[in-house]
């Protein structure tokens, strides 16, 4: 279990202020020149080596990906973009940091781009937080008053300029050539990759994307040094981790702690267990709505982080943990998923525009029992064809929650269909 003393989060639950005095008090900005004068290539590779992955789902090495930006002093500037958009289903953890840490994401924005060789930087936020677009935006003034951000941040001599642009609401915009997109004012369809965006980013300039947790973890990880960092976890899945624990559990929360928890001691730790008992759990969906879901036998044995997860056919995602006991009718859960992925879809790919539609209605049948069960097998090949064939991964958030189904749940399905047919009859 985390250490109190190794909480890198220590406002998460806005117990204490959010303003610039508040946040120095708690260490942030503190020393942050010291950490800009050693270096891009220094804050670069320390972030390499803690093995900081991606907190936004993709879990791309962040050390890596800062390495692909190119030079300073080309025509076009280099730029840092923060993805704040959490559509996510179950996720609610970058909505905390923005209402209560806003100073420590300034800093880490700071030093992510003094790490990539950039002087600008935005905040893409969605449309719904209209609170917390005014909380950052009053950060970024305050600590522009301050000097902290500005032509001369922190009196290191680094100029760096930070700005809120706020989205529509979309989810597929979470995707990050489709937030770029929508960043230049267009409508927000993801691009094909090659170019990526460290190459031609927002407005042809190279960019890194970012999410919030990623980057607001980088000060702690200059500060306390990589090896610390490296030191929570298993190999390849290190660090610490938000972890958004809802359904039905008996304190739904987030929750600082180390990746690779097993999944049953993060819920019973942190959330007072599974209402009425770990005998009453169905299911759990271990990373986010688009992650499959596991039943109560794979739970025993998760293991929080990238690699555990995947060796049980599903992903940490964004570590949003949706617990669903035997009072769950899980195939009219799993309907509901389909058709937000539909509602969501941008249309793009025929993949995605269609197929996620027809898993939709088809998964509204068996919910409402007016399916056979050889529409099954049907279920799942539209699924197959629809994962990995699109452009951005919307496609596969729609037919993983299916995919999952099938493979976990398929008696439950198909007794669901026998029940739900008897009664009709």
């Amino acid at each position: 279990m985390l250490r109190d003393a190794d909480r890198i989060f220590t406002n998460l639950y806005g117990q204490q202020g959010r303003d610039l005095k508040a946040a120095r008090a708690r260490g942030d900005w503190e020393g942050t020149a010291e950490l800009i004068a050693k270096g891009r290539d220094w804050i670069k590779e320390e972030v390499k080596a803690s093995g900081l992955r991606g907190r936004g789902g993709a879990g791309f090495p962040t050390g890596v990906k800062w390495g692909f930006m190119p030079a300073e002093g080309g025509d076009r500037p280099n730029i840092i973009v923060v993805n704040a958009d959490e559509g996510e289903p179950g996720t609610c953890k970058d909505r905390d940091i923005l209402r209560n840490e806003p100073h420590k994401l300034l800093e880490g924005i700071l030093l992510a781009c003094a790490g990539t060789g950039s002087h600008l930087a935005y905040i893409y936020i969605r449309g719904e937080f209209v609170r917390e677009a005014a909380i950052l935006e009053e950060a970024i003034q305050e600590a522009r008053d301050a000097g902290m951000l500005g032509p001369d941040a922190c009196g290191s001599g680094f100029s760096c300029e930070v700005y809120v642009h706020r989205g529509a609401g979309a989810y597929v915009c979470g995707e990050e050539t489709g937030l770029l997109t929508s960043l230049e004012g267009k409508k927000g369809q993801p691009r094909i990759k090659p170019p990526f965006p460290a190459q031609v980013g927002v407005w042809g300039c190279p960019t890194t994307v970012n999410n919030v947790e990623s980057i607001a973890v980088v000060p702690a990880i200059c500060k306390r040094g990589s090896d610390w960092f490296a030191g929570f976890g298993r190999e390849r899945n290190t660090g610490t981790k938000i972890f958004c624990i809802s359904g039905h559990v008996n304190r739904p929360c987030n929750v600082e702690e180390s990746l690779s928890i097993p999944l049953k001691d993060l819920i019973e730790t942190h959330a007072g267990g599974v209402r009425g008992g770990w005998d009453n759990l169905l299911a759990v969906i271990p990373g986010g709505s688009s992650t499959p879901a596991l039943d109560k036998a794979a739970c025993e044995e998760a293991v929080m982080d990238f690699d555990g997860l995947a060796e049980l056919g599903t992903g940490l995602g964004t570590a949003a943990v949706v617990v669903m006991d035997k009072s769950t009718d899980i195939v009219r859960a799993v309907a509901r998923l389909s058709h937000f992925y539909a509602h969501e879809s941008c249309g793009q790919c025929t993949p995605c525009r269609e197929g996620a539609g027809w898993l939709w209605r088809m998964m509204e049948r068996v919910a409402a029992g007016n399916a056979r069960i050889d529409e099954l097998d049907e279920m799942q090949a539209v699924a197959d064809n629809i994962s990995g064939n699109t452009i951005c991964a919307l496609g596969d958030a729609a037919a993983w929650p299916v995919q999952g189904l099938l493979k976990r749940f398929r008696p439950t399905l198909e007794q669901h269909i026998r029940d739900k047919g008897k009664r009709a009859a």
